[in-house]
């Protein structure tokens, strides 16, 4: 799913960054431009971050992960 149309950031983008090491909202800006445009995808990108950092599965990854199982 797209979290910023602007700059055309999916979810599975934001999670790469993360794993890649961006930890806040500032960086997942400067590695993807997520809001720098009109700014309404700061919060669910930032939200998507505590997520990860919290442990929580994002939902891009349990829809990955879904259809994996699906698969085998």
């Amino acid at each position: 799913m797209y979290v910023c149309v602007c700059k055309a950031v999916t979810e599975r983008q934001i999670l790469n960054a993360a794993q890649s090491g961006a930890q806040t909202l500032h960086d997942l800006r400067r590695v993807l431009g997520v809001a720098s445009e009109c700014g309404r995808c700061a919060r669910h990108a930032h939200q998507m971050l505590r997520d990860i950092q919290g442990g929580s599965q994002p939902c891009c990854q349990a829809n990955a992960d879904a259809e994996v199982s699906a698969a085998a």
